[in-house]
């Protein structure tokens, strides 16, 4: 499955991360974020010399997780 990413939204609601994948190892990390009662995945991409954010749309939180957990295993990208 192909996720499709948004620029950074920016909305002034309040973001809480739930999940995250490691920041220190990897130069592009996840975050599974729920902001207004709907989640979302943040993309956060540190190979260029200005970090690239992306987020994928806000959903309900059961598909909001099962794309997470698809992103995990690599069944998505």
């Amino acid at each position: 499955m192909r996720l499709e990413w948004l620029p950074e939204t920016r909305r002034t609601a309040h973001v809480r991360v739930v999940r995250h994948t490691c920041g220190d190892c990897q130069a592009v990390t996840y975050e599974l974020c729920v902001a207004g009662g709907l989640m979302f995945i943040r993309r956060t991409d540190r190979t260029k010399r200005t970090p690239q954010v992306h987020e994928t749309e806000r959903l309900i939180t059961c598909r909001a997780r099962a794309m997470w957990r698809d992103l995990l295993l690599g069944f998505a990208r």
